[in-house]
């Protein structure tokens, strides 16, 4: 089967990408993990934290943001010191307090899933791109949704990060034309 160049031979990139990337996401829990560990990748590869996202799911109350939301300093203190995570004080901060927006999204507008897929004008944006170079860092959409979380209060969702999580979720199919999941991923 033909996939995405950028996949390696790794088993768990392999089972990441023909399982989970690109596909829509609708649910809000798997939402907010996506933003945890989106924003954990920054300056790293994906594959690093895909290595430790069963350590996230464990220490981050299975991704469930009323929960991170209440995390103390002693916490932070406690994670920091978690080999099964990355243990970047700032982006450990940064879930924490992005748990609190996050819970203030769902607050204002039903769901965090209703707010992000605005952002896409509730319809997936397929790019089919022909090779990786083709595959941009960031778009329109992702600059608005990055801004707008900024201007929230969240930190560590730059444009960049914010496009990661578009595609990520499915928002955004970037899946080559070449590879088994583009067609599949489309909604």
């Amino acid at each position: 089967m033909k996939r995405c160049a950028w996949v390696t031979s790794d088993p768990l990139y392999i089972n990441y990408h023909d399982e989970e990337w690109g596909v829509p996401v609708y649910d809000d829990r798997k939402h907010f993990e996506f933003l945890v560990l989106e924003s954990a990748q920054a300056g790293l590869s994906w594959l690093t934290v895909l290595k430790r996202r069963e350590g996230y799911r464990e220490l981050f109350a299975n991704f469930d943001p009323a929960k991170v939301a209440e995390f103390t300093d002693k916490d932070v203190e406690r994670l920091v010191n978690e080999a099964r995570i990355i243990r970047n004080r700032a982006k450990i901060k940064a879930a924490i307090n992005n748990a609190k927006i996050f819970l203030e999204i769902q607050e204002e507008m039903g769901s965090f899933n209703e707010y992000i897929w605005q952002f896409v004008y509730g319809k997936q944006i397929v790019n089919s791109p022909k090779t990786p170079d083709e595959i941009q860092a960031t778009s329109p959409e992702s600059d608005a949704l990055s801004l707008d979380l900024k201007k929230r209060g969240m930190t560590f969702v730059g444009s960049t990060i914010m496009y990661a999580h578009m595609q990520a979720c499915g928002l955004v199919n970037d899946h080559q034309q070449s590879c088994f999941r583009q067609s599949i991923c489309i909604i």
